[in-house]
C-alpha cells in the first residue's frame, strides 16, 4: 500500500508517573508519518513561513540546540514530522495557559518511519486534545490550507479553566514542589493531598486538615463572630441582629446614622451595603440582605469610615494585606451608567468571571447592592449621567491594592487574634481602617468579618505596582515544620529476578523494626502483611493506595517492566531503588523494546528517581545495572552472589557498602571492614535458589538503616512458604 504523506497516530498512552521519559507525566504518542519520512521539513516549500507565522511563541523553544530560536534554527535546516509536531503541542498547551517544556522525539528501531513522541502535560484531557489540534494543524500547513488557530486556543483554554487545578491552590501546590513536598491530586476539583501516608497533609484551596468544621460555622455567623471577637478585645462595629425592616430601622435610628446592613450569614461581601442614612435605603438595604443571604436574619451595624482591608492570616500572623478602594465611572453624556461599567470597570484584565481572575465583574443591572447605590444618586442602570460626573458604582469594591508592608504590627496582632479567636488556621480578616500604618483604636477602625477559605487570588495578582506575596509557601510553611516535606520511606524494586519476594522480605524486616508497611505488587497489596486483593485496580492504581493509607508508614513497591512503560512508577522519588538485573528485552517487543540497552534505559528510571540521601541498591553480577551506579543522585550499595564480582571489589577499594555471598553466609561490608556476617541458617535449606533475592533484600534493609542482628531476625521468622516468586 503506498504510504501518504500524513501523520497517523497509532497509540496514545498517558504515564502518570516517572518514567522511560522524565521524572514528570507525560503523554506518549506513537506516529506514523507515512510518506512524510523521506520529507524534512526543508523539503516542504512554505512550511517554515506558515509555521513560524502562525506560532511564533515557538521562537522560546530552545530544542536541542540548547539557545533561543533553536527549534526554529532546527525547522529551517531539516526536522521530521514528529519533532514538529511535539512543539506544536507544548506551543499549544502553553497559549492555553498551561505552561509546559518538556518533549522528546525518537525514530522506532525497525526503521520504518514510526516515531515515539512524548510531552509534558499537567492535565491528561488537555494533552491529548491538544495532541489532535496540533497534528492537524500541522497537517494544514504542510498542505498549506487554512487553519483557525484562534478557536482551538480558546477551546483548550476552557478545557485548562475547567480541569486544572484552580490558581490559588496551584500556588500552594507549586510551593510544595519548591519544598519537595509530593503532591497528589484526589479529585477532578481542589482537594489535594500533600506529603505520603502517615506524613501526608490535606488541602482544598485555602482551607486544611487543621480547618475546623466549627470554626467555619462560626465565621460563618456574623452576629456571634462579632461576639467572640468582642469578648477577646477585638474592636467591632456597634450593632445588632435583626428580622424585619422595622426592626432594622429601629436599631439604625439607636445605632445612629450611617450604618451598615448585610446578611448575617453571608462570606466574601455579598448583600453587604454601607453608608446608609435614609429610612428608605436602610428598608430597602435590608431586604437586599435577605435575598442575598441564606436566612431572614440581617445585621445592622454602625458604619466605620475608612477603607476596607482584607488581612490575610496565616497560623498566627498576617502574610498578606490588601486595600480597598471605592469604584467610580465619569460620563461622557453618551453612555448609560452599565456601558460606562463595562468601558471603564470590567475592562481591567483583572476583573472575570473565573479563578483565574482576582476581581470580579461588575453587573449593575444584576447587583441590587450597585442598584441602590445608583439610586441614591438619582441614577438606574440604565441612565446617561451629564458629561463630566463621577457616578459612585460601588465602596470599597477593588480590594486588590498591596499594602502588605504597611500594616501597623498592632494591626496585625488584631486580625491575627481575631483568626485564632474564631478556630481559623487560615483566615481573611475584613476591617476598615483610615490608615492601616496606625493601631485601629487610635482611628475608630474595626474589624468588619472573619472569612473561612479565604481567596488567594487578590495577593497573588494584586493592582499594577503591587507585589505578589508567597501566599502559597506560607500555608505550605504552616502544614510542614522546618525539614520536613512530608516524605515517608518509599522503596522500588525493578527488574525481572524476585521482585516481589525481595519487596515482601524488605517489608518484613521493616515490620519487625516495628513500623506500619505497605507492598505493592502485581498480585496484590500487602498492608502489614495483610493480603489485599488488587481487583479492578492497575499496578499503578494499587500502588498510589499505599501513598494515600495514613497508616502506612513506609511503602515497598516491586515494579513491573510493563507498568513502568503503560503507567511510569506510583510514586515521584525513593529512598531507596533496587534494580534486579537488566533482563527481559524478549518479551517487550510490543513497545519496540528489542535489545539489552534499551532494557537498562527502561530500569534506569528506577534509579534516577532516587533521592539525594537515598541509596540505589544494585545487582553487581548484571553489568548493565552495575553501571546504573554512576546515575544515581544518592549512594550506592552493591551486592552479588559471588565475591569476586568486579563490582564488588571495585566499590569495596572506594569504600563503599556492599553485600555479597561466601559460602554458605551472607557478608555485610564497608570497604575492606567487614561489619557483620550473616549464616546459611537465616535460610530454609530448600531456599538456595533465593539466595540473590536474599542478597538484595539485606542490601535495602541496610540502606534503611536496619541493623544486622534485627535483619538476621526478620529472615529467620520470614514465612518463606508464603512467599511470592
Amino acid at each position: 500500500m503506498t504510504k501518504k504523506k500524513d501523520i497517523d497516530v497509532l497509540r496514545v498512552t498517558y504515564l502518570r508517573g516517572p518514567n522511560i521519559w522524565t521524572y514528570r507525566p507525560v503523554i506518549e504518542a506513537w506516529l506514523d508519518i507515512g510518506e512524510l519520512e523521506n520529507f524534512p521539513s526543508n523539503k516542504i516549500p512554505g512550511l517554515y513561513e506558515r509555521l513560524t507565522t502562525l506560532l511564533p511563541g515557538m521562537v522560546e523553544h530552545r530544542c536541542g540546540v540548547g539557545e533561543h530560536g533553536g527549534f526554529f534554527e532546527r525547522l529551517r535546516d531539516g526536522t521530521y514530522a514528529g519533532h514538529i509536531l511535539e512543539h506544536v503541542v507544548l506551543e499549544l498547551q502553553n497559549l492555553a495557559g498551561m505552561r509546559t517544556g518538556f518533549g522528546q522525539t525518537r525514530q522506532t528501531s525497525d526503521g520504518s518511519g514510526i516515531y515515539k513522541m512524548a510531552f509534558r502535560t499537567r492535565q491528561e484531557n488537555v494533552g491529548r486534545a491538544a495532541l489532535v489540534a496540533g497534528r492537524d494543524l500541522l497537517m494544514a500547513c504542510i498542505e498549506d490550507r487554512p487553519y483557525d488557530l484562534q478557536a482551538t486556543v480558546d477551546r483548550l483554554t476552557d478545557m485548562v479553566e475547567r480541569l486544572c487545578l484552580g490558581p490559588s491552590t496551584n500556588s500552594i501546590v507549586d510551593a510544595a514542589i519548591d519544598r519537595a513536598v509530593p503532591h497528589i491530586r484526589l479529585t477532578d476539583g481542589n482537594l489535594v493531598q500533600l506529603g505520603h501516608g502517615a506524613r501526608q497533609r490535606r488541602i482544598w484551596t485555602a482551607e486544611t486538615d487543621n480547618t475546623s468544621a466549627i470554626a467555619e460555622g462560626i465565621a460563618s455567623d456574623k452576629d456571634m463572630t462579632k461576639q467572640i471577637l468582642a469578648s477577646c478585645g477585638v474592636p467591632v462595629p456597634e450593632g445588632a441582629l435583626v428580622d424585619s425592616e422595622d426592626a432594622a430601622w429601629e436599631e439604625a435610628k439607636d445605632i445612629g446614622l450611617p450604618v451598615v446592613v448585610k446578611p448575617y450569614d453571608a462570606n466574601h461581601g455579598r448583600g453587604v451595603t454601607l453608608n446608609l442614612t435614609t429610612e428608605a435605603d436602610v428598608r430597602k438595604a435590608f431586604h437586599i440582605a435577605v435575598e442575598r443571604g441564606d436566612s431572614s436574619s440581617v445585621i445592622v451595624e454602625r458604619f466605620i469610615v475608612g477603607d476596607e482591608h482584607r488581612l490575610l492570616v496565616v497560623g498566627r500572623k498576617v502574610v498578606a494585606a490588601s486595600r480597598g478602594e471605592s469604584v467610580w465611572v465619569t460620563a461622557d453624556g453618551q453612555s448609560t451608567v452599565t456601558a460606562l461599567v463595562d468601558a471603564q470597570i470590567n475592562s481591567d484584565p483583572r476583573r472575570g468571571p473565573n479563578e483565574e481572575h482576582p476581581l470580579n465583574p461588575v453587573e449593575p443591572e444584576k447587583s441590587p447592592e450597585v442598584q441602590l447605590e445608583l439610586k441614591r444618586q438619582g441614577l438606574v442602570p440604565d441612565s446617561v449621567p451629564e458629561a463630566g460626573r463621577k457616578v459612585l458604582i460601588a465602596i470599597n469594591g477593588n480590594v486588590a491594592n498591596d499594602v502588605t508592608d504597611l500594616v501597623h504590627p498592632a494591626v496585625a496582632e488584631m486580625a491575627a487574634l481575631a483568626a485564632r479567636a474564631v478556630g481559623l488556621d487560615i483566615a481573611g480578616i475584613d476591617l476598615v481602617a483610615q490608615d492601616i500604618t496606625r493601631p485601629l483604636e487610635e482611628q475608630g477602625g474595626a474589624i468588619i468579618e472573619v472569612n473561612a477559605s479565604p481567596g488567594l487570588l487578590a495577593h497573588l495578582k494584586p493592582a499594577p505596582g503591587g507585589t505578589p506575596r508567597p501566599v502559597g509557601a506560607a500555608i505550605v510553611e504552616q502544614l510542614f515544620d522546618d525539614g520536613e516535606n512530608g516524605r515517608i520511606p518509599i522503596i522500588g524494586v525493578a527488574g525481572t529476578r524476585h521482585t516481589a519476594l525481595i519487596a515482601r522480605l524488605t517489608a518484613w524486616q521493616l515490620q519487625v523494626s516495628g513500623r506500619y508497611v505497605g507492598v505493592a505488587c502485581e498480585e496484590a497489596v500487602y498492608l502489614n502483611g495483610r493480603k489485599i486483593a488488587r481487583g479492578p485496580l492497575s499496578e499503578w492504581e494499587s500502588g498510589q493506595r499505599l501513598l494515600l493509607n495514613k497508616n502506612v508508614e513506609t511503602a515497598v513497591f516491586a515494579n513491573g517492566n510493563r507498568m513502568i512503560l503503560t503507567e511510569g512508577l506510583a510514586y515521584d522519588r525513593c529512598t531507596v531503588g533496587v534494580v534486579t538485573d537488566t533482563l527481559g528485552h524478549d518479551a517487550l517487543g510490543e513497545f519496540y523494546i528489542d535489545q539489552p540497552e534499551q532494557m537498562a534505559r527502561l530500569l534506569r528510571t528506577q534509579v534516577d528517581v532516587v533521592l539525594s540521601d537515598g541509596v540505589a541498591v544494585l545487582n553487581a553480577g548484571d553489568a548493565q545495572a552495575a553501571d546504573m551506579a554512576r546515575l544515581c543522585d544518592g549512594s550506592v550499595l552493591f551486592y552479588a552472589v559471588r565475591e569476586d564480582a568486579p563490582a564488588i571489589a571495585a566499590h569495596r577499594q572506594a569504600g563503599g557498602r556492599v553485600v555479597f555471598g561466601r559460602g554458605g553466609a551472607f557478608v555485610m561490608a564497608i570497604g575492606d571492614d567487614e561489619v557483620a556476617e550473616l549464616p546459611a541458617h537465616c535460610l530454609p535449606n530448600d531456599e538456595d535458589e533465593c539466595r540473590e533475592a536474599v542478597l538484595a533484600a539485606i542490601g535495602t534493609g541496610w540502606a534503611l538503616d536496619l541493623s544486622p542482628d534485627l535483619i538476621a531476625a526478620a529472615l529467620r521468622t520470614f514465612e518463606w512458604k508464603k512467599r511470592t516468586a
